[in-house]
């Protein structure tokens, strides 16, 4: 049976209170959110804001679209203290001895860039060159005002970097360029940006530009000719410009030159390290003075010790003309007064010049050439008999000087005023740099803590320096190769 309902009184349910809808109740019900009537403000109030944002964002663009900067001041004349300024550049950069350099010649597919340093004390340029408009050049570059070394490297990199502050030590090679070649005028405006004495005032043509700011801080932008120039230009706005500071500090140039199209030449006036220059311009700089006891004494025992070690195995480097490099190796035998090199110039490889040195004099072969000749090999024992063998004066050349300078130190100390440069390394040895003048030709002997000759240096004839280097030991026995007969007198 369904259950029945439980008899008695019944009980009524206690009233609720419910509060009338309307405005003056508005706040969350039941279901947590909030009333019709405040989301409906609130959207209202959100399209209100979005609606001012879209304008402000509007009249943003519309002023940036018409804004221009303050006109900047016209071109004028230069007042007298900039044109001070401008004839105190070239001095002021030779007071600073040295600026890092930033290059570029030329624009896009033809552009050269040139990093490194410049030091306007030697006066010696240190780049690395680079680009795609290096061309044979591209690698390693120092120079003189009259000398150009350079180490190529047609696997570097397209983009130039600051070369290494110690140069390497092998590869380098007497270059010369070719007639309106694009590097030929930037490398003289580089060492021409420096001069003992001040300018004379700038000509009636010369501009102030602008006031620039750089990152080295604010700098005037002035036009005038070049240095030594003496005319100038037709078009005002080719003429060259100058980035000069309140200290007459040049920090930028950009100017045209023949041959070379456009050039920037940006300064870097903090960096500035002591350069070395490499060996064929004579190594790093020393301070000259006269021999210790000590140091005269190992000079004058330099042949008994030589004798001592009976020979030596030589290597020599020679950059002796505008387009010769020499590369050679072979022996000396002091005991036997004998040198045997076989030499190679870079210009001709296929091909190599077999020397021989004795107290008979010189002779010469030339034979076939293989390999590397930057890595060149030791002459044929014993000298070839199947070529022709061709006589001539000892000391007709650097190399000739070089050998005869090497034997004779086996048979007497050298004699001359002797001047220590400077303390140097060679292959691991501490040595000592004397130089002294032998006659018309000025030589330089390395001598290391033994006593014992590492090196011989002369000064050729296209101011750079060839050397001989040597390691004092036993040698192969050294056979005469066949001179041809000399001729009878009647």
């Amino acid at each position: 049976m369904p259950p029945t309902a439980r008899s008695g009184p019944s009980r009524a349910l206690p009233a609720v209170a419910v509060p009338p809808p309307g405005p003056a109740n508005a706040g969350p019900d039941d279901t947590g959110l909030l009333p019709k009537v405040t989301a409906r403000r609130r959207r209202h109030l959100l399209a209100v804001l979005g609606l001012v944002a879209v304008l402000s964002a509007a009249g943003l663009v519309l002023g940036l679209l018409s804004w221009a900067p303050e006109p900047s001041a016209p071109p004028r004349a230069l007042a007298p203290v900039e044109a001070e300024r401008l004839a105190a550049v070239r001095v002021t950069n030779y007071r600073d001895l040295r600026a890092g350099v930033h290059v570029t010649i030329g624009a896009e597919n033809s552009r050269t860039e040139l990093v490194g340093w410049v030091d306007w004390s030697r006066p010696l340029l240190y780049l690395d060159v680079g680009g795609p408009g290096a061309g044979a050049e591209r690698g390693l570059l120092q120079a003189t005002p009259t000398v150009l070394m350079i180490r190529p490297d047609p696997s570097a990199v397209p983009t130039a970097a600051p070369p290494p502050l110690v140069p390497p030590a092998d590869r380098w090679r007497l270059h010369e360029l070719p007639a309106g070649h694009a590097l030929a005028p930037v490398l003289k405006l580089l060492f021409d940006l420096a001069a003992d004495r001040p300018d004379p005032a700038p000509p009636a043509g010369a501009r102030w530009v602008a006031r620039e700011t750089l990152a080295a801080g604010p700098v005037d932008v002035l036009q005038a000719p070049l240095p030594g120039s003496a005319t100038i230009e037709p078009d005002p706005d080719d003429r060259p410009r100058y980035w000069v500071d309140d200290d007459a500090r040049l920090h930028r140039l950009a100017v045209r030159l023949p041959g070379s199209g456009a050039v920037n030449v940006d300064l870097k006036r903090t960096d500035r390290p002591t350069l070395r220059p490499v060996d064929a311009l004579g190594g790093r700089p020393g301070l000259p003075r006269a021999l210790t006891a000590a140091e005269q004494t190992r000079l004058e025992r330099l042949p008994e010790r030589l004798r001592a070690r009976q020979g030596a195995t030589v290597t020599l480097t020679a950059p002796v003309g505008r387009a010769t490099n020499l590369r050679g190796a072979g022996w000396l035998s002091w005991t036997r007064r004998t040198g045997y090199l076989a030499v190679t110039d870079l210009g001709v490889p296929e091909r190599r010049t077999l020397r021989w040195r004795d107290a008979a004099g010189v002779s010469r072969a030339q034979v076939p050439a293989a390999g590397d000749p930057e890595k060149p090999e030791k002459p044929p024992l014993p000298p070839p008999a199947d070529v022709t063998w061709k006589s001539e004066r000892a000391g007709a050349d650097d190399v000739g000087v070089l050998v005869d300078a090497a034997l004779t130190a086996g048979r007497t100390a050298p004699r001359g005023t002797a001047v220590r440069l400077r303390e140097d390394t060679l292959a691991d040895h501490p040595v000592d740099v004397v130089e002294l003048r032998d006659g018309r030709n000025l030589l330089r002997y390395w001598i290391d803590r033994d006593g014992l000759l590492r090196r011989v240096e002369v000064r050729t004839g296209t101011a750079t320096w060839a050397q001989l280097d040597l390691q004092p030991g036993r040698v192969p026995t050294l056979p005469a190769p066949k001179r041809p007969a000399a001729r009878s007198s009647r």
